[in-house]
C-alpha cells in the first residue's frame, strides 16, 4: 500500500550508523534511503502492533546486547530482572568483547508483564539491542 501523501522529515544520526544503513539498503536493492527508512518504519510498527497483542500466559526470550560499560547500566539490568524476577525461568550472559555483553533471559508468566520487563530493558541507555519473542502457552494447572 502507498500513502497518497508524503510528508517529508529530517533526522540525525550518527555515521557509523548511517553508514551501516547504507550498505543494508544497498544489498537488498533499494532505490533509496528513503525507501528503506519507510521499510524499517513499517516493521517497527508491526513489532510494536504485535507486543501489543501479548496477553494471557506466554512462555518466551528476550535477547539483548549491551554495553556493560555504561554507567549504571549492569546494576539497572539487575535491578529491573529482580523486579521480574516471578517471570524469569533462567538466563545465559555471555561476553562477546571487552565491551559488550549478550544475554538471553527463559520467561514463563503473564504476556502483560513480560511485555513490560522487555520493555523497561529497552528504555535502558546502553542497551544496543532487546529483542522479544513469545509464545501463548496453556495456563499451568
Amino acid at each position: 500500500m502507498i500513502d497518497k501523501e508524503l510528508m517529508r522529515i529530517g533526522i540525525s544520526l550518527p555515521d557509523t550508523l548511517l553508514d551501516k544503513f547504507d550498505k543494508i539498503i544497498e544489498k537488498r536493492g533499494y532505490s533509496s534511503r528513503s525507501e528503506g527508512i519507510r521499510d524499517s518504519i513499517r516493521s517497527y510498527i508491526s513489532y510494536y502492533e504485535r507486543m501489543s497483542g501479548i496477553t494471557g500466559h506466554h512462555v518466551g526470550t528476550i535477547a539483548i546486547i549491551y554495553d556493560h560499560r555504561k554507567r549504571g547500566l549492569s546494576n539497572a539490568l539487575t535491578d529491573i530482572q529482580h523486579q521480574y524476577s516471578h517471570l524469569i525461568k533462567s538466563s545465559v550472559h555471555m561476553y562477546l568483547d571487552n565491551g559488550d555483553c549478550f544475554e538471553i533471559v527463559i520467561l514463563d508468566g503473564d504476556g502483560k508483564e513480560i511485555k513490560e520487563l522487555a520493555e523497561a530493558i529497552m528504555a535502558l541507555k546502553g542497551v544496543k539491542l532487546s529483542k522479544l519473542i513469545t509464545a501463548k502457552s496453556n495456563e499451568k494447572t
